[in-house]
């Protein structure tokens, strides 16, 4: 496993970044304490050291069973977990959501359920609609401050909502917003609209959830598997058009070609756009599968057939700026070194 410098921290993350949503059974499907913990056990061996979970995965389990895993080894993990979504069924007006009081509550009993005193990075899982930017950017600050948490973040929020808190945070002088997660794969590619430009500019780290497009990507719903369809009665991606399938027909024979599984494939694509996958498995199997795409290499013809194959349309503004970009350029685009980083 390598590593990497995540966004503007000085934090070491590992290359895949190992999600918990799975661990217990609360939801009704996952894995039981002891299939948890060897995938835990396994992704350490590897060399995974970033661990995603939520107070909301599994209903408090998933943090549960993490308490007990990484008692050995805190000092070694970069540790995050998510608020918003609450942590029962039964969360409530006060126990859900944004807001000062969710999120202090939230962090409080997630603490305890992790057996440590402090989070490493804090995401808010998604936005309520209703709490203000700059009360949700202020109480990041004042939990890092008081050292519970090290760092913070914003998942699925719009790209608007995070320049709005990251250039707040840098404005007042508060603790900066450190990340971004967001869905990210070859079936689901709209965060390169705003997101993944945004990130860039404020050099956020950035996670991208379901790299496998929800099992879609691994071809197995093709062979009649249900997997989370019939476990959670939820498939995030169906092969609903032509696009889609000709992404999972792309996917499938670049596997054939390097010998590799097609959820490999995937994964790899990802991991060439610059962006850090969270993968979810259920089973040590499903780990050992998703670990095996590091060893991939896909090449520029490879990586160019993926692309095309799953390629959406930008939209406006982007599609009218590039088809301006020789006259914005005076006629010599070819001769204008770009800058390194994004501009914003």
């Amino acid at each position: 496993m390598r590593y990497r410098i995540f966004g503007n921290t000085g934090l070491r993350v590992s290359s895949l970044a190992l999600g918990t949503g799975n661990f217990g059974k609360g939801w009704g499907y996952g894995a039981d304490q002891e299939e948890a913990r060897q995938i835990y056990t396994r992704y350490r061996e590897a060399g995974g050291n970033f661990i995603d979970t939520a107070d909301q995965y599994q209903f408090g389990q998933s943090e549960a069973m993490l308490g007990d895993f990484i008692a050995a080894d805190r000092d070694d993990i970069i540790l995050a977990t998510k608020f918003s979504l609450g942590d029962s069924p039964d969360a409530g007006l006060q126990r859900s959501g944004n807001s000062r009081k969710a999120m202090l509550r939230s962090i409080e009993a997630s603490l305890k359920r992790l057996k440590t005193d402090h989070i490493d990075l804090l995401w808010v899982h998604m936005p309520d609609g209703v709490t203000p930017i700059d009360e949700i950017a202020r109480g990041l600050d004042d939990l890092i401050r008081s050292g519970k948490i090290l760092y913070a973040g914003l998942s699925d929020f719009p790209a608007w909502r995070v320049a709005t808190a990251a250039t707040l945070a840098e404005l007042r002088g508060w603790s900066p917003i450190s990340a971004v997660q967001l869905e990210y794969s070859l079936v689901e590619r709209s965060a390169e609209r705003e997101l993944l430009p945004m990130a860039a500019g404020f050099n956020l780290g950035t996670v991208g959830w379901s790299p496998l497009g929800g099992g879609l990507l691994t071809g197995k719903y093709r062979k009649g598997e249900t997997g989370r369809a019939q476990g959670l009665g939820v498939v995030i991606h169906g092969e609903s058009d032509q696009r889609k399938t000709s992404t999972v027909d792309a996917v499938l024979a670049v596997a054939e070609e390097t010998g590799h599984s097609p959820g490999q494939v995937a994964i790899a694509w990802v991991l060439a756009k610059g962006t850090l996958p969270i993968i979810g498995p259920r089973t040590a199997e499903q780990l050992a599968d998703n670990l095996a795409s590091l060893e991939v290499r896909l090449t520029s013809a490879q990586l160019e057939r993926l692309d095309a194959a799953s390629a959406i349309t930008l939209g406006f503004p982007h599609d009218v700026v590039a088809a301006t970009a020789p006259a914005l350029a005076g006629g010599k685009p070819e001769l204008i070194d770009a800058p390194i980083r994004a501009i914003r």
